[in-house]
């Protein structure tokens, strides 16, 4: 698959910012959930932060991130977030909350979770803005899930589904362990699916969010920069 323009841009990126604290690379499928984290206040960022927009599937996310964490050494201790929108899979979410998953497995049902450890500094800044947040398994697929697919995802123990976080933070964590974490605002729920002309203000209450919580993940990262004792 060719690597798109956004892929070689974060590659340069995170060569350009490898003479100081390692960067953070954001990792979204999207083009809106990309002008979402650019339009953010980038002011309380500890080191450079680099969006990757990977394009839509985990076969794109995987081609993507592999590109641009694929210099060895220079990237070795790049963090990553896998983040943007995903649907809601528990009744009584809303657009808006927010998902920090603990763990992050692809669309195969047999396939391997990758943790998600050291969630702490993130759960308490999302807290802290008042964010309804959800945490649990954040599960992955290659088409959008509807109706009793949603279901199925839920009585396996999934809290939400998207079709990138699990490619990415597995792409990410190959050649070893890196900081990961994949968090995610809610789109689309049971009781508030797109495919309602009503949602639409749901999309919207998501693209705020998303744009907002930027400094959530500069906390994340901030504390990853701390010396270990």
């Amino acid at each position: 698959m060719p690597v798109s323009r956004s892929a070689k841009a974060a590659r340069e990126g995170l060569r350009a910012g490898s003479d100081g604290p390692p960067p953070l690379l954001l990792a979204c499928a999207l083009g809106i959930e990309r002008f979402a984290l650019r339009g953010g206040d980038h002011g309380g960022a500890p080191a450079p932060v680099v969006t990757l927009r990977t394009g839509m599937g985990p076969r794109a996310a995987t081609d993507a991130v592999r590109h641009v964490l694929g210099d060895g050494p220079a990237t070795a201790r790049v963090p990553v977030v896998a983040t943007g929108f995903c649907a809601g899979l528990v009744p009584g979410m809303r657009p808006g909350d927010v998902v920090v998953a603990d763990a992050a497995r692809g669309h195969l049902p047999d396939g391997p979770d990758v943790p998600c450890s050291g969630n702490g500094p993130l759960l308490r800044a999302l807290e802290e803005r008042g964010m309804t947040v959800h945490t649990g398994l954040l599960r992955g697929s290659d088409h959008v899930v509807r109706g009793a697919e949603r279901a199925g995802l839920r009585a396996a123990g999934a809290v939400a589904v998207d079709m990138e976080s699990a490619a990415t933070l597995a792409a990410a964590t190959r050649d070893g362990g890196r900081p990961v974490a994949a968090v995610r605002v809610i789109v689309d729920a049971p009781e508030h699916e797109l495919v309602r002309i009503s949602t639409l203000r749901g999309g919207m209450s998501a693209f705020r969010v998303l744009r907002s919580i930027l400094p959530v993940f500069f906390e994340w990262h901030r504390s990853l920069l701390l010396p270990r004792r």
